[in-house]
């Protein structure tokens, strides 16, 4: 089964806890803190897998979590990082975010590699709080979480060339035709079911993939028939070869066949629509009424299109079709269908505001990274590890944004889980 299009989870892993310890040695007064750090989370990567070719495995397992770092322990003991998570993919990948559908990562070379969410850091040991004046100080860091995201996993294929073109037009037989690929070959429409590769080799040593795309019909752009499902695949092409019955063995006007195709192409994707296209007038061999290819051949030089004469069942044609499609490749680019600027990695390092402060029955809920960071680092029991908190959150602003926000002497505000009473 050919599978291009899944729905995953991800989370990385969550950051170690900060150790608190104390020095206890025999003969030795006063041995100060020595809790070590927490090992980092590990990492989420997409990779390229040269061995897949389908998604078809993420349809049984949809949950990805990457392993978490340890706890730091006494005698500066660090915990160990927990060890990243690569995740493979068959060439052509690229990894969107769900909920926003930007996307992560465009995995579409050979050997590639991209990270996509980082682990939590690792929390700080009591002994990184000691000061000239807070000898023992009895709080240390938690770890900070790992990030998790539903992510959309869509296959493009890379191909060069892409046969677009109503069912039963002759696609899958010219493929059969020119390459080493087998599709399924039937005299009824939708016999090709899913996108098919080949490699075409020339007479002169060139060669180039073609991916024969499933019939395309009036409405695909829109979710008719199976279009849709595959018009992302010739997303990537750079030439496109629109395969289209000038037999007249079907009652099937060429014109209408070709209009009706590319304003899918156009309501799918502008760019797409704009893409080189050479007409293929196949079925010459059992044509019927000539004034069909005249007329294709009328509205190919209107449109300034090259259109070549061929017969799939008999190879009658293709061969000059062949060398020119190799002619016009080495004319065109590589097509970098996402912009640069739309991939984004996720790291815990993005900019967004330290805290929000909201009233609600009249306490102040103050939320945010910066805040909690520092709260899951307090000992609430602990006079000194107060003072840290108190301390912090007048340099992050947070005092005078709830005196603005209107807070009055005891005043209850929100921290997580705690709630504390406000004194000026």
């Amino acid at each position: 089964m050919f599978t291009d299009y899944v729905k995953i989870w991800i989370k990385s892993g969550d950051g170690g806890n900060g150790a608190i310890s104390f020095r206890r040695e025999k003969y030795v007064a006063a041995g100060g803190p020595d809790g070590g750090d927490g090992g980092k989370g590990g990492d989420i990567y997409f990779e390229v897998d040269p061995d897949a070719n389908t998604l078809i495995d993420f349809r049984y397992k949809k949950k990805f979590k990457a392993q978490n770092g340890a706890n730091g322990e006494g005698a500066h003991r660090y915990g160990k990082s927990g060890e990243d998570l690569s995740i493979g993919v068959p060439i052509g990948t690229i990894v969107k975010d769900a909920q926003t559908g930007k996307i992560l990562a465009d995995l579409s070379e050979k050997g590639q590699k991209t990270l996509i969410l980082a682990g939590g850091r690792g929390g700080k040991g009591n002994s990184h709080f000691a000061t000239s004046t807070r000898q023992a100080p009895r709080f240390a860091q938690d770890g900070e979480k790992g990030e998790e995201k539903e992510v959309i996993l869509e296959l493009k294929l890379l191909a060069d060339v892409g046969l677009i073109g109503f069912p039963n037009v002759g696609k899958s037989t010219f493929l059969s035709k020119t390459t080493s690929a087998t599709p399924k070959i039937a005299d009824y429409h939708f016999t090709t079911l899913e996108p098919n590769l080949g490699v075409v080799k020339s007479k002169y040593g060139d060669s180039f993939v073609i991916a024969d795309i499933p019939g395309i019909i009036e409405g695909a752009s829109k979710g008719t028939g199976l279009g849709l499902q595959f018009l992302r695949h010739i997303e990537r092409t750079r030439l496109l070869l629109h395969v289209i019955d000038v037999s007249g063995s079907e009652g099937r006007n060429p014109v209408e066949d070709f209009t009706v195709i590319n304003q899918e192409l156009k309501e799918y994707s502008e760019k797409l629509a704009n893409r080189k296209q050479i007409i293929v007038a196949n079925k010459i061999d059992i044509m019927q009424d000539e004034s069909l290819y005249i007329a294709l051949e009328k509205l190919a030089k209107q449109k300034n299109m090259e259109i070549f004469k061929i017969s799939a069942a008999t190879g009658e044609g293709i061969d000059k079709l062949l060398h020119r499609v190799v002619e016009v490749l080495k004319t065109l680019p590589k097509e970098e269908i996402i912009p640069i600027a739309d991939k984004k990695v996720y790291t815990l390092e993005e900019e967004e505001p330290p805290f929000t402060i909201k009233k609600e029955n009249g306490i102040f809920i103050v939320e945010g990274k910066a805040v909690e960071k520092i709260m899951r680092s307090v000992n609430i029991s602990d006079n000194e590890s107060l003072y840290y908190f108190h301390k912090h959150m007048s340099e992050l602003g947070l005092d005078e944004a709830l005196k603005k926000a209107g807070i009055q002497e005891e005043d209850i505000v929100k921290i997580g889980d705690y709630e504390l009473e406000w004194y000026d």
